[in-house]
């Protein structure tokens, strides 16, 4: 595991292996409108759209105001936390990943709350856009999902 990897970015990439283990594509940091930046969407074999918050600490939930903001861009929502994490802390209602750099486990899945297509048509967008992008970034580093850098 890198060094340079921040708790949060650990934990998203066992997500992301785990859900790539069940079908789903997956992409960190996605900006669903503005002001909102999720760790992770996925979309799965389905069109299925998921969002995976990953929390590495009390202090890093607790200062989460903007999660409930999330629940309208996708048809299921997560919390991704380590096996020390307080899960009491999360709220009920929502779903809950175990996870650390390597895996993860699904233990509780999160509700489903399908979107409009309109809206499901927007994300699809959104996700195919980004990750685009960021592989465009990989060939030509000046590239970034929100345009190139000076």
């Amino acid at each position: 595991m890198s060094d340079t990897m921040m708790p949060g970015q650990i934990l998203a990439r066992g997500v992301c292996r785990h859900l790539l283990s069940h079908g789903f594509a997956t992409v960190e940091e996605l900006v669903p409108a503005p002001g909102l930046r999720v760790d992770v969407m996925a979309l799965g074999p389905k069109g299925e759209v998921w969002i995976v918050e990953c929390k590495s600490s009390r202090v890093d939930f607790t200062s989460d105001r903007k999660w409930q903001n999330y629940l309208e861009w996708a048809d299921r929502f997560f919390w991704a936390v380590d096996a020390d994490f307080p899960v009491e802390l999360l709220p009920e209602g929502t779903g809950l990943i175990i996870a650390d750099g390597y895996d993860a486990e699904i233990l509780r899945m999160g509700p489903a709350a399908p979107l409009a297509g309109a809206r499901r048509k927007v994300m699809v967008q959104k996700f195919a856009r980004h990750a685009a992008l960021r592989l465009h970034g990989y060939r030509d580093p000046g590239v970034t999902v929100s345009g190139i850098s000076p």
